[in-house]
């Protein structure tokens, strides 16, 4: 009697074993690929709240999302600058505070300063935030963490000792500048416009100019990238003042967003913005991440903001979200790391 093997043929093994393989780099490359994810994400959070509530989709909601995402997203790209190094920028929601502070200042004490000059001291307010961080970080040697907390305190702090209980309303400002948020080209609110044209400018800098894969290069290995003659501590000196530029910068456009300041404008934002970097697939470890992923991780977020509104769920949500989504995204950067290194390993020793 013929005895009939129950193992299984060669061939279906094998055919499993592709599959398997198949199957990995399918999620791996999906992985890689945060933007696609993300994007998908969006769509789904936009298509469900429709669902629930068809008013979600509307002019006004649409035109909310895209103003409120616009100073958040400016404020991710820079800190993606400093995060693909290994740092990090706590202290980019008191610039924008003492910088918005700042520019109504000016616009009471000089009612007739054209807008380009408002924009530009809002920068230059944020290149001095900056350059402090900067020396304490590159010169100091100051964990950026360490540094950027303290200066968050000390911008906030030196912020309440100038407003001394005071307010700008956006009365005192010029319409030229408060058409920088109500104003629209083609339907896009200008400010949209604005901060679409600076993302645009920071994503060919990253990805195209060596000093942006420098960033990308000490991220990495900072000891590899100073054999390299990477000036690291320049670098990372540079990556700070384009923060606070970009910080500074943000608070004059918080200014034509809302019209009215004061001592806790922007306050707690950083939080908003780390969550949006990180989610955005910004690996918190340094040395991956684009400005388009910032982007949608901002625009995520802020669209999550507005849905709760629409579904009449409690805000406190949001923080639980956040904080929900940053988890989720550094668990993924974490399982993608092992799975490369494995991947790695074995075509080692295949070889």
């Amino acid at each position: 009697m013929m005895r009939h093997s129950t193992s299984p043929h060669p061939l279906h093994g094998g055919e499993r074993h592709m599959q398997r393989r198949n199957a990995g780099a399918l999620a791996e490359a999906l992985a890689r690929s945060r933007e696609t994810t993300l994007f998908v994400v969006l769509l789904l959070i936009v298509g469900g709240t429709a669902l629930a509530r068809p008013q979600f989709l509307n002019l006004q909601n649409l035109r909310d999302v895209l103003l409120n995402v616009s100073i958040v997203s400016l404020l991710t790209a820079g800190m993606t600058i400093v995060i693909l190094m290994r740092h990090i920028d706590l202290s980019v929601g008191s610039t924008v505070g003492i910088s918005a502070y700042g520019v109504g200042s000016l616009y009471v004490a000089f009612p007739h300063m054209p807008v380009l000059g408002a924009l530009v001291a809002g920068l230059a307010i944020g290149l001095v935030a900056g350059a402090i961080n900067a020396m304490l970080v590159a010169v100091g040697r100051v964990p950026s963490l360490v540094a950027t907390l303290s200066t968050l305190y000390i911008f906030r702090g030196g912020d309440y000792a100038w407003v001394h209980g005071g307010q700008i309303n956006a009365t005192s400002l010029p319409d030229a500048f408060s058409r920088l948020a109500t104003g629209s080209v083609l339907g896009i609110p200008v400010l949209a416009l604005i901060a679409l044209v600076l993302l645009a400018v920071l994503s060919v800098y990253l990805k195209q100019f060596r000093p942006g894969r420098e960033y990308y290069a000490i991220g990495s290995n900072p000891e590899a990238a100073r054999l390299a003659g990477i000036n690291v501590e320049r670098r990372v000196a540079t990556g700070f003042l384009i923060s606070g530029a970009i910080a500074g910068f943000a608070g004059a456009l918080w200014l034509a967003r809302f019209g009215t300041v004061d001592a806790s404008t922007a306050k707690g934002i950083e939080l908003q913005v780390v969550a949006a970097a990180v989610v955005g697939s910004v690996a918190i470890t340094g040395g991956v991440g684009t400005i388009l992923g910032a982007t949608l991780g901002a625009l995520v977020l802020g669209v999550i903001s507005i849905a709760l509104v629409v579904l009449h769920v409690s805000p406190f949500w949001e923080q639980a979200i956040q904080g929900a989504l940053i988890v989720a995204a550094i668990a993924a950067d974490t399982l993608l790391a092992r799975s490369v290194a494995k991947r790695m390993m074995r075509k080692r020793d295949h070889g």
